[in-house]
């Protein structure tokens, strides 16, 4: 073994997943095992979905590997942090990807990390595992493009940035056969009574959404051909029989041409499966919502995230309101169930701002929505634009950007409140438009708690 590929995600830490059970395995690890395999490298993939990390220790320390990738996010990275340690204890060298590392890399490095690898992986992993067999070299690292690391006197290097991959047919498809996808397919079938596989199309989000991390594809968009993409999943669907599949996608749908393209590809191939995608509202127009029935989408997720327009201009979501309430009706028309994502909490978000949400909500009717509350990513320009508010509530390796506070904002009971009056709100709504009315007053009645709470915890601000 040449190197070992991990992450740093447990099903059995992650209570509410286990509730829902949507789990998918790590794409980005399977195509980097795949890339290194075409390229001789020998490859062993430790998945931990449904594992330990007593399994992920009891495994270096069996096998020491020379090498040990490990891909980390925020919510993973204290998990990783561990992983990088017991991979150090079993003498490998660790090299850290993934959206997080990149803007933290000192941090990184500082804890243990040999290399931190900044961006697409796949051939800066090819150049950088042969260069870490046996000793030390600083000077041959220097030589390869999106990598931070320490010289031989301790000081940070930061080689320049490695080329994104042009031609995303070029690459291999996903290393599937490296972790145990009849297993994912059988968590699915037992919560969801279907199976679902994951596939994306594209790399990369255009978009400027001032909170959104774009630290590994960047800011262009590249696309597979459709005839690459149908390939994929006329593979998928011979290997595995999934009953659905999952476009994990930034956006797909992004390219209006493609889109049509590719149905009309599938509906050549006799190849349908039933999907789920997220979108954005304005891609998504009268024809664009025909192929997207013709492929057999059976839900699209929309980032709504907000019903104020004012707050959708400061995020730079470059879509309005009335454009995500027509792209809902045009699914919904098609039969394809609209889900809405909504974002609490953007900086200089007002309680008016959080009725227009409401009324948003109420108007267009998601099938389904879901809450959260905005924070912080470091190298976003939202983070850059609350950066001098921010305070981070202990020591670094003890919190990830989703923990940083900022000044002035309500404190996270307020928005406890918030989110449930938002919910509560809009299911009062839906109950009485269809006649449930003792489920209508018992929402009501949660609805006002939400807003007693908010009243009561306004004035409660972080410092």
């Amino acid at each position: 073994m040449d190197v070992l590929l991990a992450h740093g995600y447990f099903l059995s830490e992650d209570a509410e997943e286990r509730r829902i059970m949507r789990p998918h395995p790590p794409l980005g690890l399977l195509y980097l095992s795949a890339y290194l395999k075409r390229g001789g490298v020998a490859v062993d993939v430790f998945d931990g979905t449904f594992r330990t990390p007593a399994d992920f220790e009891a495994h270096v320390a069996r096998t020491r590997p020379p090498v040990v990738g490990l891909a980390a996010n925020l919510m993973t990275k204290r998990r990783v942090l561990a992983m990088m340690a017991a991979a150090r204890r079993a003498g490998a060298r660790v090299v850290l990807g993934g959206p997080d590392p990149p803007h933290h890399a000192e941090s990184y490095l500082e804890a243990g990390a040999d290399v931190v690898v900044v961006g697409e992986g796949e051939v800066t992993m090819t150049a950088l595992v042969p260069a870490l067999q046996g000793r030390w070299r600083p000077d041959v690292l220097a030589g390869i493009d999106g990598l931070v690391f320490r010289d031989a006197g301790g000081a940070v290097v930061r080689t320049p940035p490695r080329a994104q991959v042009a031609d995303l047919d070029s690459l291999p498809l996903p290393d599937r056969g490296a972790v145990d996808i009849p297993r994912y397919l059988a968590a699915w079938r037992r919560a969801h009574g279907a199976g679902t596989v994951s596939l994306i199309t594209a790399r990369g989000c255009p978009y400027t959404c001032t909170w959104c991390s774009r630290s590994v594809f960047g800011e262009t968009h590249r696309r597979r051909s459709p005839a690459a993409v149908a390939d994929e999943v006329q593979e998928i669907v011979d290997r595995y029989g999934p009953e659905r599949l999952w476009y994990a996608d930034d956006v797909f749908g992004i390219h209006r041409s493609w889109t049509l393209a590719y149905a009309d590809e599938l509906d050549r191939r006799g190849l349908r499966r039933p999907f789920e995608c997220i979108s954005r509202a304005e891609r998504i127009d009268e024809d664009v919502a025909d192929a997207f029935a013709r492929l057999g989408c059976t839900r699209v997720w929309i980032g709504s995230e907000s019903g104020s327009q004012a707050v959708l201009d400061r995020m730079r979501r470059k879509v309005t309101v009335e454009r995500v309430r027509e792209a809902a009706a045009l699914l919904q028309r098609r039969g394809i169930e609209v889900g809405m994502f909504i974002m609490l909490g953007f900086d200089g978000e007002r309680d008016q701002d959080l009725r227009a949400t409401v009324d948003h909500l109420k108007r267009t009717r998601p099938d389904v929505f879901l809450t959260t509350v905005s924070y912080p990513i470091k190298g976003t320009p939202y983070y850059d634009q609350v950066a001098s508010r921010l305070r981070t509530p202990e020591a670094w390796s003890r919190h990830s950007d989703r923990d940083l506070v900022i000044a002035g904002r309500p404190r996270r009971p307020y928005y406890q409140f918030a989110r449930r009056w938002v919910s509560a709100e809009v299911a009062r709504d839906r109950h009485w438009r269809a006649g449930r009315y003792a489920d209508a007053a018992r929402s009501a009645s949660s609805a006002v708690v939400g807003r007693v709470g908010m009243a009561l915890t306004a004035r409660w601000r972080e410092r």
